[in-house]
């Protein structure tokens, strides 16, 4: 397994790391400790060092049961990851109440890795308005955190305030073949190499979407490994990007460590003619986009509070990738009522400020009829 020691990084971490919010499950909906065991310890074996949890992972369960894990190996030969819950603090005395109890969950007595969890534009606000990041360095210093991070889910714009604010080890962006423009992107980690700030990256696969494609794509996957998986492309793709220090996968059973892990082995990063095809698979899957919106978000404010762009961003997803299922849980479990397309009025503010001229009132009808119609 090949390791990376990057920017500030005071270790080299493994290029494939253990994202723990997938683990596998009882008939309950709890965590199966014994199988989550056996997936972390194939991982370690084949040179995994990389784990990454955070304080809501499977109902606070993430946490305890990687804790109980640690107690089975060498501590010092992993490295630990986990999230501040920021949206929870509501005084500063409220970070170190929730270090604490991730730290005793974790049955550890430092952490290596800790990131302020999905950090947006308000979040960003509140944890400066809070005087978090004084907290945040007085762990440091006392030995409670070795590296410290965030996890960023919001604009570019918002990514580059965040990320020139505070003398950050590291940070954790959502990066793939099909999202590098959305968010912090290519254009974020280009930004944060310039700042010596490493980078791990979550969402390789899009949450599994990129584990399944189109005979027209996997015939061009083909051609470059026939014996290679979808899934595999999708993480040497992220891998290859310079500054990137881990690339996090979250592993459910056996067979996607294994498949990682062969990935990851001997690990050869992709060529300028393979980096091509890839942005080719990447032109093939958005030629099914049905709404053309480019999230420039001209359109907003909606007056009736209306997430314009997160609602074509959900419908077209549901298209791209096939998972129309998938794209209604996120599009009701991730936006308020008030923000999804069935609360549009069709006042007709938005379309004038439309550079692509959509038609967004028609279009977000559309998106209501699939996602909430019977």
């Amino acid at each position: 397994m090949e390791k990376r020691k990057l920017g500030k990084s005071q270790n080299a971490t493994s290029l494939l790391g253990f994202g723990c919010m997938r683990l596998p499950l009882k008939n309950d909906g709890t965590i199966d400790q014994a199988e989550a065991f056996k997936l972390f310890d194939l991982a370690y074996q084949g040179g995994v060092n990389y784990y990454d949890t955070a304080y809501p992972y499977h109902r606070g369960q993430s946490e305890e049961v990687l804790g109980n894990w640690l107690q089975t190996i060498d501590r010092t030969s992993v490295l630990v990851a986990t999230k501040s819950p920021v949206w929870l603090l509501t005084t500063p005395e409220d970070f170190d109440l929730y270090l604490q109890k991730q730290l005793t969950k974790l049955q550890t007595n430092y952490i290596d890795y800790y990131l302020l969890h999905a950090l947006d534009k308000e979040r960003f606000e509140k944890l400066v308005e809070l005087g978090v990041f004084a907290k945040l360095e007085d762990a440091k210093r006392n030995g409670l955190i070795r590296h410290v991070g965030f996890s960023f889910h919001d604009t570019y714009d918002v990514f580059e305030k965040i990320l020139t604010y505070h003398p950050w080890d590291f940070c954790q962006i959502q990066l793939n073949y099909m999202d590098t423009d959305y968010q912090a992107g290519l254009t974020g980690l280009r930004l944060a190499e310039s700042l010596g700030i490493c980078v791990t990256v979550m969402e390789p696969v899009k949450g599994g979407s990129l584990a399944k494609v189109s005979d027209e794509i996997k015939k061009l996957f083909d051609s470059m490994d026939p014996l290679a998986s979808p899934a595999s492309f999708a993480l040497r793709y992220v891998a290859s990007q310079s500054n990137v220090q881990t690339v996090l996968s979250g592993m459910s059973d056996r067979s996607q460590v294994e498949d990682n892990l062969k990935t990851f082995a001997d690990f050869k990063p992709m060529d300028e003619h393979d980096i091509n095809k890839m942005l080719q698979a990447a032109d093939l899957m958005r030629q099914k986009i049905q709404v053309p919106c480019t999230a420039c978000r001209y359109c907003m404010p909606c007056p009736y509070g209306i997430d314009i762009p997160s609602n074509f961003s959900h419908y077209n997803d549901a298209f791209i990738y096939g998972e129309v299922a998938k794209s209604k849980q996120r599009y009701m479990e991730w936006m308020d009522a008030s923000e999804r397309a069935s609360a549009c009025v069709s006042c007709q503010a938005c379309v004038s400020k439309c550079p692509q001229h959509i038609l967004i009132p028609d279009c977000l009808v559309e998106v209501a009829r699939l996602f909430e119609g019977d």
